[in-house]
């Protein structure tokens, strides 16, 4: 079972929503055969490598609120993260352009570490206020998942999986997606937002259960098979001795 999840490294629900599906996940009887796949979403594709200013003057100047409302809207995000066993540091975030992390998650994805590196790459961002749009600080995290530093910092020079992480998008346009995080379930189902841990559950449960082939009922009962038809055939069913 293929499970897709766009999202974004400065996302707070993002990585919240992500503890929730992994805590759904650990409960899942069929968890080892679930391949999760992290896809790419700017949530602003136009933001600087550098900004000037915090998360809480982001958030006062994006929807024209008081510094001291956006403290507090941030503070109650923090405590739903700290609900799920994680730590947000909104005072000391820095804010920057998420696109060259998309492309180091995607370097990793071709050493099989993806996974780790998306987990690396938030918690640096929301909890040790690393400048994750800093080529030298993304190749050191590289580094810390196994990758190789030096491959890492040179692919980051460069232009490399540019379009991986523009065919994330774009496949999430298709889709319909406007708000991260959003999982995929074997292309069929679809839950937006960070949603709880139960409904992350009965969402694998309801997707397995479609997915897997009919299982032939037995009748306890009955001593006979059901009458049935075969290769061209009908006949009586044979009464068991």
């Amino acid at each position: 079972m293929n499970i897709e999840i766009w999202s974004d490294f400065m996302c707070p629900f993002c990585y919240i929503g992500k503890r929730r599906f992994e805590a759904a996940l650990e409960q899942f009887p069929n968890k080892n055969h679930v391949e999760v796949i992290y896809r790419s979403f700017e949530l602003d594709a136009n933001s600087e490598r550098d900004v000037p200013h915090g998360a809480d003057e982001m958030l006062a100047s994006k929807y024209g609120m008081s510094l001291e409302k956006a403290k507090e809207m941030n503070a109650g995000v923090a405590a739903q993260a700290q609900s799920v066993g994680l730590t947000f540091k909104f005072d000391t975030m820095i804010l920057t352009n998420t696109f060259d992390a998309h492309r180091l998650a995607h370097f990793a994805a071709q050493h099989g570490l993806m996974r780790e590196m998306t987990e690396r790459l938030l918690h640096a961002y929301f909890t040790e206020s690393k400048h994750i749009g800093d080529h030298q600080t993304l190749a050191a995290l590289a580094a810390e998942v196994g990758l190789n530093q030096k491959e890492a910092l040179q692919m980051l020079a460069g232009q490399a999986f540019t379009a991986e992480v523009r065919n994330d998008e774009e496949e999430a346009g298709k889709l319909g997606v406007r708000g991260v995080p959003f999982f995929v379930i074997n292309r069929k189902y679809a839950i937006s937002g960070a949603q709880s841990s139960e409904v992350f559950l009965g969402a694998l449960q309801k997707a397995w259960e479609e997915d897997q082939p009919l299982t032939l009922l037995n009748t306890s009962d009955s001593t006979a098979e059901g009458e049935a038809c075969d290769d061209g055939v009908c006949a009586p069913s044979q009464q068991k001795p």
